[in-house]
């Protein structure tokens, strides 16, 4: 018998998985071991955290217990595999070099904005990081946007070229300093530098004087391009009308809302109303873009901030860089998404320089790498809950967990709104958004995401899965790879998106109201009611379908929805009964050649989108003449509807035709909003209604089916007011309500499902 195991010492070893590196985790294991007189070592590995820890029995009871009650709170221990192994008779505890063999574990840390220990610091005159913009700690700082390879190490990270000076690897080595062992830790001295271009890209600064020559240009009305935590922003002053407007001209976003930058909650108050689910977001280590309803005193912000809508887009500083700026600014900053219409942000300064000359007047740049790409992530609250609206920085790359282990497979996700997700084994890792494949730069960031993401987590795919129609991008690169392929229906992946989130088991009702996606009949779909069921899913209702006159061009001019709409209720006739504010908005061969195709069904495509509905519905009540990007109607149809507060009750008839599919009748419902129009009754009025006329129409269903689950999957259901009304009364009708949280409802979500298709039986993904 060995002296160890006479003196009653035993030894265990200890796999840590989960969200474990770089959270302090290795430091925190040290200093408990060390309380409880364990002896015995700890270290990263591909897999996670391994600590072998020696001693007596109940220390290391108890050291098995705090470890997962104490953990540094950035820390997710998903699991804890604990071995008995020989004591040896160890003697101290020590933290021991990573070990980059044996099989990865898919488990990084996203981002994590500055913790108050660091801003602390940031601030303090006396403190030799005083406005240093790359501090960070064990607790927070960059981490997936930096990674090369796990573990998460320095020397497998971006901050591999910035060797510690001996002031820092000083913190680094001590065990009682709150830096010890941490992996992105530097100073002034030996980290990461700013420097201010001018826009031709000659360097006018270097350090506080760069950002101060950065802050001195926003007062001057000029445009910013950031170097920020994955990658570049666009900053103008938001109180300038004139200068967000230059913005707008040149990156050719007439339209489309831009999100601002404020130095805190004080300031975020005062332009926005925040709850406190909306404060818990903002406030986060993710922080994230959060949609709050705008206060009536906002006013000083620039009416092109936002057109039309009741709500802003908040950020809170994510990066020290971000807080030095908006505190010397000192009002709120337009913070947008660097890159040109439809391509990727640009990452590196050189990209930039390159790609947004046209747009910036300067740029504020650094010189640490960018590995991952990661936009600002987006969010709202509904119901009490988040909504995720875009997945990436903060988010990204938490994984999924799955209700059943894969092979490892890759998934291409849609044409909009583009994420790709990988899983190898019972997690799936979705990635961040990636925008829409239309362009060639964009195809180039899909392909090397879905590169990556198997060489970070994991093995080389042996399948890909992918949308059923044939010609998005994402679709014919999956066939490209000569990997064995599984098309999954795009609605189907929208239901199986929520029910893996959830761990939803069928039988249950998936609720797909989206924009378009082809359908399993080969017919386009958006508006669809899916029976789940483990022998098969079934359509067991849908939209009544609507014409699209000029097929795609239909999808991006909502006066073409309008017009079939009001085709399908007064045939030949139609002309007599078009509101004087969409006539005139046609012109008068436009108008007869439209018409022509729908009378005749000539490239006129049926469909039962609901979001065609809604940019119908918006037309026809004057609320959208044009649309400059995907969403807008249906946003502006929505912020109408909450100026109509609580409506009157009044519910417009949606009646169900029998068949197989059942279709849902829209026309009772738009012959009574041309009605109320024509009668004056006002659009907030009306909007309202038309939300509430679908959320009881949508309940009808569910209950007629005898369901006790309902799933909300699809874009349209991004629409807080449509989702909560949905909510409301389903859950008045007894039923279960679910819908995407962690991951995007619209098209960022299905690469997701499409994951989750390899988890579910072949019987539930055959079409009955």
């Amino acid at each position: 018998m060995s002296v160890a195991a006479e003196a009653g010492r035993q030894r265990r070893r200890l796999t840590l998985s989960g969200l474990v590196q770089g959270v302090g985790m290795r430091p925190f294991v040290y200093r408990l071991a060390r309380e409880l007189d364990l002896a015995g070592r700890v270290s990263n590995g591909p897999e996670g955290v391994i600590i072998e820890a020696e001693g007596d029995a109940p220390a290391l009871a108890a050291f098995e217990t705090r470890l997962k009650r104490e953990c540094p709170p950035p820390a997710d221990i998903v699991d804890c595999i604990v071995q008995s192994i020989p004591a040896i008779g160890d003697q101290g505890f020590r933290v021991e070099a990573s070990r980059a063999d044996g099989a990865i574990a898919p488990f990084a840390l996203p981002d994590l904005a500055p913790c108050p220990t660091c801003l602390r610091e940031l601030f303090d005159p006396g403190d030799r990081r005083f406005r240093y913009p790359f501090i960070s700690c064990t607790h927070c700082g960059p981490r997936y946007s930096i990674l090369d390879a796990l573990p998460f190490d320095r020397e497998r990270t971006a901050m591999a070229g910035f060797p510690l000076c001996a002031e820092c690897l000083e913190e680094y080595r001590d065990t009682s300093d709150r830096r010890f062992h941490a992996q992105t830790t530097c100073c002034p001295d030996c980290g990461p530098t700013l420097a201010f271009w001018d826009a031709a890209g000659r360097t006018l600064a270097h350090g506080d004087e760069a950002l101060l020559q950065a802050v001195e240009r926003l007062r001057q009305g000029e445009v910013l391009a950031l170097q920020g935590v994955g990658g570049f922003q666009l900053l103008v002053d938001a109180e300038q009308e004139e200068s967000v407007q230059r913005l707008r001209e040149r990156k050719h976003r007439p339209h489309k809302p831009l999100a601002l930058l404020v130095a805190d909650l004080a300031a975020a108050r005062e332009l926005c109303d925040v709850t406190e689910a909306e404060t818990g977001r903002l406030t986060s280590s993710a922080a994230p873009i959060v949609l709050l309803r705008r206060r009536d005193t906002s006013g000083s912000i620039a009416s092109a901030i936002a057109p039309g809508q009741n709500r802003l887009g908040l950020m809170l500083p994510a990066s020290p860089l971000h807080h030095l700026l908006a505190r010397d600014f000192g009002a709120p900053l337009v913070c947008t998404s660097g890159n040109r219409g439809n391509e990727p942000i640009c990452i590196s300064p050189d990209e930039a320089q390159q790609r947004l000359a046209d747009i910036a007047d300067g740029f504020l740049v650094h010189d640490r790498p960018i590995r991952q790409p990661l936009d600002d992530s987006v969010i709202r609250i509904a119901d009490g809950k988040p909504l995720m609206l875009r997945r990436a920085r903060g988010y990204v790359p938490r994984p999924v967990a799955l209700d059943g282990d894969t092979p490892p497979i890759l998934a291409a996700g849609g044409h909009l709104k583009n994420t790709v997700a990988y899983a190898d084994g019972g997690r799936a890792i979705l990635s961040q958004h990636l925008g829409d494949l239309d362009t060639a730069e964009s195809l180039d960031r899909h392909r090397a995401t879905a590169e990556r993401l198997p060489r970070l987590f994991g093995r080389p795919p042996r399948s890909v899965a992918c949308d059923l129609h044939p010609d998005y991008a994402a679709t014919r690169w999956t066939e490209s790879t000569g990997l064995p392929l599984r098309r999954v229906p795009h609605h189907l992946a929208h239901a199986l998106a929520c029910m893996a989130e959830h761990s939803l088991k069928p039988p249950l009702l998936a609720v797909t109201w989206d924009g378009l996606g082809l359908g399993e009949d080969g017919t386009l779909w958006g508006g669809e009611f899916l029976h789940i069921a483990p022998d098969g899913h079934r359509r067991i209702a849908s939209l009544l379908p609507l014409r699209l006159p000029g097929g795609e061009r239909a999808i991006k001019d909502p006066r073409r929805s309008a017009l079939s709409v009001l085709y399908a209720l007064h045939g030949e006739q139609t002309p007599d009964y078009l509101p004087a504010t969409l006539k005139s908005r046609f012109e008068p061969a436009d108008l007869t050649a439209l018409l022509r195709l729908l009378q005749t069904g000539t490239r006129s495509p049926e469909c039962s989108s609901a979001g065609r509905l809604f940019d119908a519905a918006a037309s026809l009540l004057g609320l959208c003449r044009e649309i400059s990007f995907e969403g807008q109607a249906a946003m502006a149809l929505e912020a109408a509807a909450e100026q109509g507060g609580e409506g009157d009750g009044t519910i417009y008839p949606i009646p169900v035709i029998d068949g197989e599919p059942k279709r849902l009748d829209w026309r009772p419902l738009f012959r009574a909003l041309s009605d109320g129009h024509a009668a004056g009754v006002p659009a907030t009025v009306l909007a309202y209604r038309f939300h509430a006329s679908l959320a009881a129409a949508i309940t009808a269903v569910a209950v007629a089916e005898s369901m006790t689950a309902v799933a909300l999957a699809g874009g349209c259901f991004q629409n807080r007011l449509l989702l909560e009304a949905c909510a409301h009364r389903l859950r008045l009708a007894g039923l279960q309500v679910y819908w995407p949280e962690q991951v995007p409802p619209n098209d960022g979500g299905l690469a997701l499902g499409q994951i989750a298709a390899a988890i579910f039986s072949e019987e539930l993904l055959t079409c009955v």
